[in-house]
C-alpha cells in the first residue's frame, strides 16, 4: 500500500509531495488543491513598490514630492519676486509665474482662493489658471453663483472640456486640486504619437476624469498641438485677479 503524502507548510504556502501518489482521483484532488493555494500567476516580475509616506495631515506633500511654494518665499518660480507673499499665502501681483524646474507626468496638489470681496461677473471674477507645461490650462474661477461660459468656468480644461459638476466653494474660502496629468509625446519629427490626458478633482470631488487633451488651450484659436519637449514648467496666470495660492506641490510620474 503506498504512503500517505507528504504535506509541509513554508512561507504561507502549502508545498505537497505527489511522488509517491497514485494516479487518478487522489492525484487529481491534490493538483486541485496545489493551484487553489497558489491561486492566479500573472508571470510578471514586478519590482517591489518604492515606500512613500504619505502627509501627515489631507493635503499636505507627501515624502517623495517636490513643495514648489510651502508658504515662505517663491524662489522656485521665475517671476515669483513680483507676487505677495504674506502670512504663508502668495497672492498674484505683477505678471505671471513659472517654476524654475520642469516637469512631464506628474501629480499635482495646488491651493487656492478667490477673493472673498465680489467684484466683476463672469471671466472677471476671481480669474487665474494653472497652466501644466505651460500650455494646458485648468481654470482657476469664482465660479460660486457666477454664470460663464461652461468650458471657462472653475475646472475646467480651457476651451475644451467644461467641470463634470460645479464644485466650488464660496468666495474667499479655500479650495483644492488635484491633478494627474499625462504629457503628450511627439516623434523627432514633432508628429503627436500619444495626446496628453488629464484627470482633476476639486475639493475632493471628480470634475474630469481622463480626458484627452486635443491641445494647446487657447482663447481665440483651436485647440491644437504645437511640438515641444516631454518636461516644460508649470506656470500660474496672472489675469488681474488677486487670487491667492498656497501649499503647491508636485509628484513625478516614472
Amino acid at each position: 500500500m503506498d504512503a500517505e503524502p507528504t504535506v509541509q507548510s513554508g512561507e504561507g504556502l502549502t508545498m505537497i509531495n505527489t511522488s509517491r501518489l497514485l494516479i487518478g482521483g487522489a492525484a487529481l484532488t491534490v493538483i486541485a488543491t496545489l493551484a487553489a493555494c497558489i491561486g492566479y500567476q500573472s508571470g510578471k516580475n514586478w519590482p517591489e513598490p518604492k515606500v512613500t509616506s504619505p502627509g501627515a495631515t489631507c493635503g499636505a506633500p507627501p515624502s517623495d514630492a517636490v513643495v514648489l511654494f510651502d508658504g515662505s518665499d517663491l524662489s522656485k518660480w521665475d517671476g515669483g519676486g513680483s507676487w505677495i507673499v504674506k502670512n504663508g499665502v502668495a497672492t498674484v501681483s505683477g505678471g505671471s509665474i513659472t517654476t524654475i524646474q520642469s516637469f512631464g507626468d506628474c501629480q499635482l496638489h495646488v491651493e487656492w482662493a478667490v477673493p472673498e470681496k465680489v467684484q466683476g461677473s463672469g471671466q472677471e471674477r476671481g480669474n487665474s489658471g494653472i497652466f501644466l507645461q505651460n500650455r494646458y490650462e485648468i481654470q482657476v474661477l469664482d465660479s460660486y453663483q457666477n454664470p460663464t461660459y461652461p468650458d471657462g468656468q472653475a475646472g475646467a480644461l480651457y476651451k475644451q472640456y467644461p467641470p463634470l459638476v460645479n464644485a466650488c466653494r464660496k468666495p474667499g474660502e479655500w479650495q483644492s486640486y488635484d491633478i494627474i496629468f499625462e504629457a503628450p509625446r511627439f516623434d523627432a519629427s514633432g508628429r503627436i504619437l500619444k495626446p496628453g490626458y488629464l484627470t482633476v478633482l476639486q475639493n475632493g470631488v471628480l470634475i474630469q476624469n481622463h480626458i484627452e487633451i486635443l491641445g494647446d488651450t487657447a482663447w481665440l484659436t483651436a485647440p491644437g498641438y504645437t511640438p515641444h519637449p516631454s518636461r516644460q514648467p508649470l506656470g500660474l496666470q496672472d489675469h488681474g485677479c488677486p487670487v491667492r495660492y498656497r501649499n503647491i506641490w508636485i509628484r513625478e510620474l516614472s
